[in-house]
């Protein structure tokens, strides 16, 4: 079967169970798994938290599906049995933390089973390879992991914020990872970019149903993850640096919001109304849509570097590096200095 046709089937696969799930979960638990406002949630009332779930439901059906229709090559299967079980233990951690809400589960809970799923990909050889010493490979692996699963955590704050994010990033390591790749891949983000542009819209009508701790970190640590499995460095040496690139925006809002968290005193660990978002509605009084093209643009653009970095002459790859990091720090220190509530 030509490969193009079965990306096809892989995304619309995605699509229709997603499409297909968001209505029957409402039906019958939207009643048991609500958001209920109040703090830093400003939703009129009650949401349904049912995104996660079809999207998990979207991405797990279209894998299976093409893992029954393809012959995977040698080795891939393997990786991408390691990739599901993780993602399925991330997913039931963050629906039970959706279940207890508005307490929601210990931190030390959720970090600690967040690193045994970390440990779970390690098993399946699904980690950062780029130093000949492996306990710093292995090292590096968990706090990829757990950065960009918090990241995604974090920027769920906003109707079609992590959503959006999640599909530039799959969009990304698509394109990167094509035409050859290991073909678990370019499924898993054909498949995750399916599940994600199916629920968007029910991020937005009046009939919203939000992604919930479910949704966000799953979809934070499946992107960690599936990074890991793309072959950047085999035109730049120095394409290993890609992921950042690719997963800039979630991750310099985290920075932003831990240090705008520590700078007045706060615990960066616990929810405040110190979010990138919220802070672009507030003090620059952005609408919802102008947070979501300010962060869409920095996602494009983050992934456009991504991509010609791959691809660009070894020599120039630092200067891109270093250059980015200079900028992207100035971003921050810019705002830090320029949002009124964040002046100590």
């Amino acid at each position: 079967m030509e490969l193009l046709v079965l990306y096809f089937i892989a995304f619309l696969g995605a699509s229709l169970i997603t499409t297909i799930s968001l209505p029957l979960l409402r039906r019958t638990l939207g009643r048991y798994l609500t958001d209920i406002p109040g703090g830093l949630k400003t939703h009129a009332q009650a949401v349904p938290m049912l995104g996660g779930c079809a999207i998990f439901a979207g991405t797990l059906f279209s894998l299976i599906l093409i893992r029954f229709i393809t012959n995977f090559p040698t080795g891939t299967l393997h990786s991408l049995r390691g990739i599901l079980g993780a993602g399925t233990l991330i997913f039931a951690l963050g629906l039970l933390d959706d279940l207890r809400k508005p307490k929601g589960l210990p931190i030390y809970l959720r970090l600690l089973v967040q690193v045994v799923a970390c440990a779970t990909l390690i098993t399946y050889d699904v980690y950062i390879q780029v130093f000949p010493l492996a306990w710093l490979n292995y090292a590096l692996t968990f706090l990829w992991l757990l950065a960009l699963t918090n990241a995604f955590n974090l920027l769920d704050i906003a109707d079609g914020l992590c959503v959006s994010q999640a599909v530039i990033c799959a969009a990304g390591l698509l394109l990167i990872s094509l035409p050859g790749e290991l073909w678990y891949v370019n499924f898993a983000a054909v498949a995750l970019l399916g599940a994600c542009l199916a629920f968007w819209p029910h991020n937005h009508t009046q009939k919203k149903i939000f992604l919930g701790d479910s949704g966000s970190t799953f979809l934070g640590f499946f992107i960690a993850a599936v990074s890991m499995g793309t072959q950047y460095s085999q035109i730049n040496p120095f394409g290993y640096a890609a992921p950042l690139f690719i997963a800039a925006v979630p991750l310099l809002d985290t920075a932003f919001v831990s240090m705008a968290r520590i700078l007045q005193g706060k615990n960066p660990l616990k929810g405040s109304p110190d979010h990138l978002a919220l802070r672009l509605k507030n003090d620059f009084h952005f609408s919802n849509m102008y947070v979501l093209v300010f962060f869409a643009a920095g996602g494009v653009l983050c992934n456009s570097f991504a991509y010609f970095l791959t691809y660009m002459a070894p020599t120039y790859t630092p200067g891109l590096v270093l250059i980015s990091l200079l900028m992207g720090g100035m971003f921050l220190l810019w705002l830090l200095q320029k949002l009124p509530a964040c002046k100590h």
